[in-house]
Parts: C-alpha cells; structure tokens; sequence
C-alpha cells in the first residue's frame, strides 16, 4: 500500500471525513478478499493548517501576487508530508485546489486534484449541465468549469456577488464543524433557485455532503429531487485507487 498524505484543517470536519471514508474503504476492501480483523489501511499522515490563519491569507481574484502568502502556507505544509515519506498527497478542501499550480511548485510527489475526480464523476452521470456550489473563491473562479469542459459537461455561468455571498454565509452559518439541523433544507432551498433540470449539482465544499448523512460516501445520488455529485467522496476514490493499486491488481 502507498503512504497517503491528507492536507487538512479548512475545516477540520470534513478532514475527519476524509480520514474516516478512506479507511473504511480501505477496509471494506480486504474484507471483500478475505482479511481478518483489524483490516488493512493505508499509512496516512495528515498536516492540519489553522483555517483562520489560511481564510485570512487568501487573495484577489486575477492578481496573482496577492495570493503568495497563502501558496506558501499550504506549499510549506505538502513539503512537510513529502518529508514525511507519502507517497502522495491530497488536500480536503476545495478552495485551496484553486491554487493548486502554485502549491505544487517545488513539490515532487504526486498531488491528487478533486477536479479531475469530480469531473470524471460528473461525466459518469451523463448530466450535460453542472451547478458549482461552494465557497466564494470556488464559485468565483473557473477551474471546476474548464475542468468540466473537457469532460463534456457545461458548468454554469458565475453566478451573481449576492448569490456566491449567500453561499459563503450558509457554509460559515451552517457547516463549520458538520451540518446544522437546518443545513441541508437551506441548501436545498438554494439549489432551487439556481438548477435547471438535468444539472447535476457539485458540493463542491467539502462540508457540503455533510448535509447528506446517508450518502456521505456516495460519488453521485438523488436527494431532494436533485442529482448531486460528491467530490469529497470522489477524491477518497481516487485516493484509494491509488493507494491500493498493487493489491488490485494482485
């Protein structure tokens, strides 16, 4: 098995999450072959940054430089699981992927992206349309967008200021820390006002899918007459694929 890296704390819930998915996944999958108890996981080291400190940091849209303050907190932090010996890594969170190119420079071991996962997952559902919901710096850029594309899904315009405020305002209300009891019926409200049929709706937050606790590991899945796509639960795929690859194909 590969040594997994977790770059977490924005926010620590959805770290726990990725911690939890992963090893039962990981679990479920020698249970299926016949290990005994306790089951296999991958070794996995997770470097936490302070979300405070990181919400602080973050920049402005189309100027580059305002953003090297926070590159270099999460640049510092994947060096620190390189010199830890994982074999890769991955950053539960959404926003910070935003500036992945920056992140990466200087880092030799592989980093897997929730873009590529998600839009691979949002193609697989046959939806020709997606809905990017997430924190104001997700929905402001066109990463998730240009990513789609080449899957042949067609995400949404950028939506109005007031509408991606609400969004940041009903994460930092309701999802810091897991999802309120009003959670999801608010998101749903929200989905409301923005998807057209046939759209498949991204949680592309990371506490987002706590509002589902019965799909939390579901990739895609219907709830509230939408159709949602799990990116959280996509990367952890992707991460066991790879973190599994040898005992897969053995």
């Amino acid at each position: 098995m590969k040594k997994i890296g977790i770059l977490g704390g924005v926010g620590w819930a959805s770290t726990l999450d990725y911690y939890r998915a992963i090893c039962e996944g990981a679990g479920g999958f020698f249970a299926d072959r016949g290990a005994g108890s306790p089951l296999p996981v991958p070794p996995i080291t997770i470097e936490s940054v302070v979300q405070a400190q990181t919400r602080s940091l973050r920049g402005r849209p189309g100027d580059e430089a305002s953003w090297a303050a926070f590159d270099a907190v999460f640049r510092e932090a994947m060096l620190t699981l390189e010199r830890a010996g994982c074999d890769f890594a991955l950053i539960a969170s959404n926003t910070p992927h935003a500036r992945l190119h920056a992140i990466k420079e200087g880092v030799v071991m592989p980093v897997l992206s929730i873009f590529d996962a998600t839009a691979e997952a949002t193609a697989a559902t046959g939806a020709a349309r997606a809905l990017v919901l997430g924190t104001t710096v997700t929905m402001q850029a066109r990463n998730y967008a240009n990513v789609l594309a080449a899957h042949g899904v067609t995400a949404n315009d950028t939506l109005p200021q007031n509408e991606i405020a609400e969004m940041q305002m009903m994460i930092d209300e309701d999802f810091y820390g897991g999802a309120s009891a009003t959670a999801q019926d608010r998101l749903l409200r929200f989905c409301t006002k923005h998807a057209q049929p046939g759209t498949a709706i991204l949680l592309a937050c990371t506490e987002l899918p706590l509002a589902f606790p019965d799909h939390i590991d579901d990739v895609s899945f219907e709830a509230g007459g939408f159709l949602f796509v799990n990116p959280s639960a996509a990367h952890v795929a992707a991460a066991l694929d790879l973190a599994l690859a040898e005992e897969k194909a053995g």
